[in-house]
């Protein structure tokens, strides 16, 4: 056993890119490496855009294209909403699915 402190140092460091700089970039997309950029345009929140205030739980065709297959609440990252008319979206679905007017879950 070496008493000498790099040998411990030295075995005790990462080893991160197992001998090659072309493995430590794999996987990784960005400007210059073919892959998707990274920066896309935002979305704006359909709501500002028509200048709703008050979502109406009753309208559920209005309401179901906010709800995918699995019957979860879109994200805002993917619906493009902003917070507040996220937040009033996701309390109206939830009232429309407490008096039976969208369901809970598909079959």
């Amino acid at each position: 056993m070496s008493t000498n402190y790099e040998d411990r140092d030295r075995d005790r460091r990462p080893r991160y890119n197992n001998g090659g700089d072309d493995d430590f970039d794999r996987g990784r997309s960005g400007p210059g490496r073919g892959g998707r950029s990274r920066f896309r345009r935002r979305r704006i929140c359909r709501f500002c855009i028509e200048k709703i205030d008050i979502i109406d739980f009753k309208d559920v065709r209005f309401l179901g294209n906010f709800i995918p297959e699995r019957g979860k609440i879109l994200p805002r990252r993917i619906s493009g909403n902003c917070a507040i008319h996220q937040r009033m979206l996701a309390e109206a679905i939830k009232r429309a699915r407490n008096i039976a007017l969208l369901p809970y879950t598909t079959d």
